[in-house]
């Protein structure tokens, strides 16, 4: 039996807008630099799911086309940022973001 499903658009902006809100408490609350990061990438995946979502419900690529550049900046930030996550801990032995006050001159 072949049953399709269709969910509709409002299933996937909330689901987006689920996801983006943890990523948004995740990035105000924690305090560990690389659990920012993540919710960070969250909340990009949130953006990439609503754009695939609407790209779909209008029938054209545009979104799909925005999706692979907010993925390549996405890699780019985190390559980045893992570079210098990596140098404050080697000068703290710390990712907590409340320490960097110690690298003021």
């Amino acid at each position: 039996m072949d049953q399709t499903i269709a969910v509709s658009q409002n299933w996937y902006i909330s689901l987006s807008a689920l996801l983006f809100g943890i990523g948004v408490m995740g990035v105000l609350i924690r305090r560990n630099a690389i659990v920012i990061l993540m919710c960070i990438e969250l909340m990009l995946n949130s953006v990439n799911l609503l754009l695939v979502s609407f790209s779909a419900y209008s029938g054209n690529n545009d979104g799909q086309v925005f999706v692979f550049f907010i993925m390549v900046v996405a890699a780019a930030e985190v390559a980045v940022g893992l570079a210098l996550i990596m140098s404050i801990y080697r000068n703290l032995a710390s990712t907590d973001i409340n320490m960097l006050n110690k690298l003021k001159w």
